[in-house]
This record gives structure tokens, sequence and C-alpha cells, in this order.
């Protein structure tokens, strides 16, 4: 898909819109989710299970990203986080038997993703996280619930039109993301990784940089919120396929329980609502939701 100039300014420009709406609508911190999440009383899990542990603890720990528009947002206002993996950890959530106000978010950057489930420090990972091999050799990763593309972001008077256009130039992205790796190999650019999102956004503002590149769906974010500054260029060049990390890649009975949880939610309605309030509020069309992976 070629995404144009004109295409995205406007994309941004309503996604602008849809965000500024999610902010304010968790920007109280109330609790309140704008999914209608089923919490299961008494949910009946395999003794010794991960998922009969955190049941029992009545709480759960849930990484996601606190800088991201539309995905995993934190004003610094707001009690709790607002965007579509959010909405998507409610629903996991709820299908454990806890309620949003008993998970506990915990910021998670690209780069501390797989040591925060290795150290115990978040129980799972909702974080933009595509899934690939190697992660999955180290971490567990059901999934996908949401497939999206990586694109470049760019100063509105750059001449950076198409990915090819960025050979022998500096892009910046986040360390511990695929997209560094993929601009590098595919497209002989210059890459360099900063903590977070956030920071490389401000080094394209500066001019340090002459692009930036992640999944489209967090860059259009970005431009909402710098409509007169930056824009989303360029056609879709990879594949990232988001899925909700877990502590052992070996918990079989953890990977059917969030995959058998994505499943329904397609069924149910629940991810069609998620998306639709919050990365469907620039009135991009709701995509078909993709398969899920089988465990293994």
């Amino acid at each position: 898909m070629k995404l144009t100039r004109t295409y995205a300014g406007a994309a941004a420009v309503l996604l602008a819109a849809g965000l500024a709406a999610c902010g304010e609508a968790g920007s109280e911190g109330d609790g309140e989710s704008d999914t209608d999440v089923e919490v299961v009383e008494n949910p009946d899990f395999p003794e010794g299970s991960t998922m009969a542990e955190l049941a029992e603890a009545g709480t759960v720990t849930i990484g996601t990203k606190f800088d991201q528009p539309g995905l995993g947002f934190k004003s610094a206002t707001a009690d709790t986080p607002v965007g579509f993996d959010v909405e998507m950890a409610k629903i996991v959530a709820g299908q454990l038997g806890i309620a949003e106000e008993d998970i506990v978010w915990e910021e998670t950057i690209s780069d501390n993703r797989e040591p925060f489930l290795e150290e115990d420090k978040v129980d799972l990972v909702l974080a933009t996280y595509s899934i690939t091999a190697e992660r999955r050799a180290i971490v567990g990763q059901a999934g996908p619930y949401y497939v999206t593309g990586q694109q470049l972001l760019v100063a509105e008077d750059s001449d950076i039109a198409e990915p090819e256009d960025v050979s022998g130039q500096e892009v910046c992205s986040v360390t511990g993301s695929t997209s560094i790796d993929t601009i590098e190999k595919e497209f002989d650019a210059t890459a360099r990784g900063f903590g977070t999102y956030s920071e490389c956004v401000q080094q394209v503002l500066n001019g340090s940089f002459d692009a930036m590149t992640t999944d489209g769906a967090i860059l259009l974010g970005y431009a909402a919120e710098n409509p007169d500054e930056l824009e989303v260029v360029g056609r879709v060049f990879s594949e990232e396929r988001y899925g909700i990390g877990y502590q052992d890649p070996e918990d079989t009975e953890m990977c059917e329980f969030l995959s058998e949880t994505i499943e329904q939610s397609y069924e149910d309605g629940t991810w069609e609502a998620a998306f639709e309030s919050t990365l469907g509020e620039a009135e991009v069309e709701t995509p078909e939701p993709p398969a899920v992976d089988p465990c293994e």
C-alpha cells in the first residue's frame, strides 16, 4: 500500500481528534473502560497454572507503553494509560477474573520488554510487542491480536517520500525494536536507537535526524500531535504482528488461555469495540482481526 503525503496528513488530523478524545476519556483515571469488558466471576483454571495463581492473587501487573498515542499513552495528569493495547490488556485481565482497577500498570519501553518478563517485574506485556522467533526463544508471545507495518515519519519539508530515499541517511528508532534492523538491511540507512519513541520524535523535530521509523500506527499518533511539522510518508515495508508477552515460553497453558481470550474477543465484539474506541477514533476502517498462531 502506498501512503501519500496528502493521505498521511489527513489521517494524522483525523487521528489527532481521536487521540484527544481518548485522552479526555482517560485523563481523570476514573478506572472506567471504553470497552465493555467482562470480569469473570470465580474463573476455573488448572491447579498450579499461571492463570490460577494470578486469579487467586486478584491482581496482575501489565507492562505497556506510556508514550504512544492511540496504543498506550498516559498523560501527566492521568492515573492510568489509555489506548488499544491497554484495552486488550483489560480484556485479558477480565478473563482472569481481575477488574481493571486491580491492574498494576508498569511503563515498559521497547528495550526492557523481555527483561521485565524474565525478572518477574511484570506478568504480561502488551506494548506494541511484535512477535518474532528470537523473542519467542526467550519469553512467551501469544497472538497476534493486531497487524501493522513499518513506515517513516519526516519533517513536513523533507525530500523523503519513500523508504528508498533514506539510503545513506540517518534514521532514528528505539533500541530493542525490529525497525532498526529492517531499515538498515533493506534500505541501507544509518540507524540509531533511543530509549523511547518520544525521544526519537524530538530528534526529527529539531533536525538531528532525517527520519524516524517504526510501525505506521505509532507514527500517525506522533504526526497527529505535530500536524504542521511532521508527516508519515511512503509505503508500508514490513509486517509487524503484535502479540501478548508472558514469562515462560514453555507455558503452553498460558499460551492457550491468551490465544483463546484473543479469539473470544473477536467473536464477542470486544476486540472491535477496543479498536474503534482508540485507533478507530481517527475514522480508520476497522480491519479484519488477524488469525492467532497455534501454541506449540
